[in-house]
């Protein structure tokens, strides 16, 4: 199963929860500010992840979505 993830950079305030839950290290965080001044979640290797969404449970501003697609 193939996983996809949108993150609003907007609500992300870059706590890093989702980099630490994210079991095989799909998300990183940029060195570019958001309109809010925070360094925000950034998907860079996609093509690991599977759409498990442990990024999103663990998101306490909402700002991931996860979407799967199956092969």
């Amino acid at each position: 199963m193939k996983g996809m993830i949108v993150i609003d950079k907007e609500l992300c305030k870059g706590c890093t929860y989702c980099v630490t839950a994210c079991p095989l290290g799909v998300i990183i965080i940029e060195d570019r500010f958001n309109n809010n001044g925070f360094f925000t979640a950034s998907p860079k290797y996609m093509e690991k992840c599977t759409g498990c969404s442990m990024c999103a449970q663990m998101c306490p501003e909402i700002a991931i979505e996860v979407y799967r697609e199956e092969d």
